[in-house]
């Protein structure tokens, strides 16, 4: 039999090659919760961005929606404007053709001698050819260097026509304006576009376990919904 120090000595000797051991375990456990809690802030980061960018998603669609909406209605309003403007130019011509009829009945009664007819005629001109006959004579008449007729003085205006050049110009506006939605309906839809790819990079980050890819894709995503955000904000609204 060994004697009971000898027995002894070897777990004596034992206790110290442990500790090593448990100061590297709980080394490595420190690192572990290091690199936890910095994929824990990614993550939150991540999950925090696709949120917002959920919704700005949405919201540059229907701004698009509403922008397309707004450029419908007004190319329905240049071409309702359009028809009344070639209703009001035609009622004109027709009623430039009468006068123009009636005008030409007094001239052939000037040439044949029959003043009464001719008399009877400018009394029942209507306005404006029969202001616009009284400018005529005054200025001259069938006399040379007289205007020509009637129709050519500053007085003959049919209300018709200036009806119509207002309905032609109401037109025009609604359909410059049509244009104009349709380009911000067009940069909706490009931001829409821009937000997805954020969400796309975002959703990749999330899923990439390796700390750099991740970081390059979340720094990515980042910088486009960055500069999303920039072009929401100095784009006009339509609520």
């Amino acid at each position: 039999m060994r004697p009971a120090s000898e027995d002894s000595a070897p777990v004596t000797g034992s206790e110290p090659r442990s500790r090593p051991k448990s100061e590297d375990t709980g080394t490595a456990g420190g690192g572990t919760a290091v690199r936890d809690t910095s994929g824990g802030v990614m993550e939150l980061v991540t999950v925090l961005v696709l949120a917002v960018t959920t919704i700005l998603t949405a919201w540059s669609a229907f701004q698009a929606s509403k922008w397309g909406g707004a450029m419908s209605i007004a190319f329905s309003e240049a071409s309702s404007a359009r028809i009344e403007a070639a209703r009001s130019d035609a009622t004109g011509n027709a009623r430039q053709s009468n006068h123009i009829g009636l005008w030409t009945q007094w001239v052939a009664a000037q040439g044949a001698g029959d003043a009464q007819l001719g008399e009877f005629l400018v009394e029942r001109f209507p306005e404006p050819l029969s202001s616009a006959h009284r400018d005529w004579l005054a200025a001259g008449g069938a006399s040379e260097g007289a205007p020509d007729s009637p129709f050519a003085m500053a007085s003959y205006v049919l209300p018709e026509r200036l009806e119509a050049a207002a309905a032609d110009e109401r037109a025009s506006d609604r359909f410059d304006a049509a244009l104009v939605n349709n380009q911000r309906s067009d940069d909706y839809t490009v931001l829409t576009v821009l937000f997805a790819a954020v969400l796309f990079f975002m959703a990749m980050a999330g899923r990439v376990r390796a700390r750099l890819s991740r970081g390059v894709l979340l720094g990515t995503g980042l910088v486009l919904g960055a500069v999303g955000v920039l072009l929401l904000t100095a784009f006009p609204k339509l609520v």
